[in-house]
């Protein structure tokens, strides 16, 4: 019978008190032990509705990570308006660095504000940004598409991307590496939205016309993500914001967070550095290879590598995020570490466009896996209290790594065109292998004073 119970899934209880459903494991429900006559061990029981809550945090994510589909808008806004690579990656770059202030904000905000009010007013920026970028690429403003896509975009980014992260986090003590994988996982997929269905579709409705696509995709993209925001709030308990011997603030000054900045730094810049240019850099190889392809199939296949990336992307937070729930969140980032450099030597050394393909999808795969270990990272390292501000603080790696990578970059194109690609990559192997250099050096101290290397 105890073989049987174990087989069975999850059955529904109710609470007593509100009669509001709860998940309970069958493993854990409460039963005589041997030796304590009437005694039942506790009872974990979840509440159904956290995986609502779960969903609709992906959801938020998945309108959010259409930034990611930059690199789909690269090559025609250098075209139609002249600009040089650099001009338009500043774009790219100013989101993503404004995106790391904003979610360091936004953490200390989240504990006072709720995360439905900071949820809702990071979508409403982000959706309002697309539409101040379609009147500047209107009046030809590189300045206004700057301010309006990179600064205002940037905050509605950063205080919708933390929110759901730490809010998820608090709901599921049992699985958190696998859930928050699972929330961040919507952000990795949110490039493929964009580029495969919003941006063709728009596109194709407004005869091509860049302003209406940045406009209708603001629209879009923020009131679905207004909706989503409606269903984030607090488990019981989880209200008060970070005080007294939770203070955050001699953590940030540790040598545990220092070194965990650096290894989240290096990885995201080499794997940025990819996102922003991957397009032109798939572009530029088929055209070695194949010089009589059209414009029109080589912004296709660049497409297309976006979207089929951006599926790596988000299927590393949820897998990688998994996995580090098992090996460790410390020995998890060495391994997704070491396995990149390798990838970006073999980008360096392949002239074959399906190897370049799929070495790229691997570093996307490894990419988006960081993001899903460091929300578990956090939390085990520093504890629950501070993890909403000390989450947003280590988001600011993601910010300087999203002006590094791109940046760089760009001026490699704007100076060796399609021999940069070369370079880029060496600069990549390089960040990585520093990452991993930089892990060896990492041990976490647990709350309880151990120091254990899986963290």
């Amino acid at each position: 019978m105890k073989f049987i119970r174990l087989l069975l899934p999850p059955v529904l209880a109710f609470t007593p008190a509100d009669q509001q459903p709860t998940l309970v494991s069958p493993a854990v429900v409460p039963r005589r032990e041997e030796g304590t006559p009437g005694l039942p061990r506790p009872v974990r029981a979840y509440p159904r509705n956290r995986w609502l809550i779960a969903v609709m945090g992906t959801l938020l994510q998945l309108c959010l990570g259409s930034v990611y589909a930059w690199s789909y808008f690269q090559k025609p806004l250098v075209e139609t308006y002249g600009w040089t690579n650099s001009q338009v990656a500043w774009t790219f770059s100013l989101a993503i660095g404004f995106l790391g202030l904003a979610a360091a904000g936004g953490g200390v905000l989240l504990p006072r504000v709720g995360p439905r009010k900071l949820a809702a007013i990071g979508c409403l920026f982000y959706g309002v940004a697309h539409v101040l970028a379609a009147f500047a690429l209107q009046a030809k403003s590189l300045g206004l598409l700057y301010f309006g896509y990179g600064v205002v975009g940037g905050i509605g980014l950063g205080f919708g991307y933390v929110t759901p992260v730490a809010t998820v986090a608090k709901w599921f003590p049992d699985k958190k590496g696998l859930v928050t994988g699972m929330v961040v996982m919507g952000f990795g997929f949110g490039a493929l939205l964009m580029s495969k269905v919003i941006a063709p579709t728009l596109a194709a409705a407004f005869h091509g016309s860049l302003p209406l696509v940045f406009a209708g995709s603001g629209a879009i993209l923020g009131v679905t993500g207004f909706v989503a925001a409606h269903f984030l709030h607090n488990p019981p308990g989880r209200t008060k914001a970070v005080a007294g011997d939770e203070s955050p603030w001699p953590a940030l000054r540790s040598r545990q967070f220092v070194l965990m900045w650096l290894v989240f730094f290096c990885n995201i810049a080499a794997g940025i550095a990819i996102i922003s240019f991957q397009s032109p850099l798939l572009q530029d190889l088929w055209r070695k290879l194949h010089p009589l392809t059209t414009p029109a199939a080589l912004a296709a296949y660049g497409a297309t590598l976006i979207a089929v990336s951006s599926v790596f992307n988000g299927i590393g937070r949820f897998a990688w995020g998994g996995l580090s729930d098992r090996l460790g969140q410390l020995n998890t980032f060495r391994i997704l570490l070491a396995t990149q450099v390798v990838a970006f030597i073999g980008l360096m050394l392949t002239g074959n466009a399906w190897v370049f393909v799929s070495l790229i999808c691997y570093v996307l795969l490894c990419y988006g896996g960081g993001f899903g270990i460091m929300p578990s990272f956090v939390l085990n390292t520093f504890g629950a209290p501070r993890m909403a501000v000390l989450y947003g603080c280590i988001l600011t790696a993601w910010s300087t790594a999203g002006v590094v990578g791109p940046q760089v970059v760009a001026a490699l194109k704007d100076r060796y065109g399609a021999q940069a690609s070369g370079y880029a990559f060496a600069l990549g192997a390089g960040l990585l292998l520093t990452g991993f250099l930089v892990s060896l050096l990492l041990t976490v101290v647990p709350r309880d004073g151990k120091t254990v290397a899986h963290g």
